[in-house]
């Protein structure tokens, strides 16, 4: 007579209720992390666009600076062009990236700022970007 050995289930050959849980949160968090880390990525590439017109409007005001022999009063008058001379910059680069106008002032005689209201698009936050 042959002996008839029972072999016990296979405990582990499918995935248990406990186990599938913990896949999907393991999975929702690793998703939570990405979005996170990778959301701003617009913001920021914002923020180097703004400060690389900040810089160029800086330039440009160093050049009026150098033709006129003063700072501009407006950042309007960086796009006026003269007979002898073509305009510093153009009217749409006096935006920031958020579309925004810059705001300049001069601080002092040989001083400015040039500021953008930065993500929020309110002026004089603490997100503001200037020179």
């Amino acid at each position: 007579m042959k002996e008839h050995i029972r072999q016990p289930r296979h405990a582990g050959a499918g995935f248990t209720l406990v186990e599938m849980l913990l896949v999907v949160t393991i999975i929702g968090i690793l998703a939570t992390v990405v979005v996170v880390n990778f959301a701003d990525v617009g913001g920021g590439a914002r923020r180097n666009a703004t400060r690389t017109s900040i810089s160029a409007i800086g330039t440009a005001i160093q050049a009026y600076e150098v033709r006129v022999g003063r700072y501009p009063e407006s950042l309007d008058e960086l796009t006026v062009a003269t007979e002898t001379m073509p305009a510093l910059l153009k009217k749409d680069q006096l935006k920031d990236s958020w579309g925004i106008a810059f705001q300049y002032k001069k601080l002092g005689k040989f001083e400015y700022e040039i500021r953008s209201a930065g993500p929020d698009e309110q002026m004089s936050t603490e997100d503001d970007l200037t020179n």
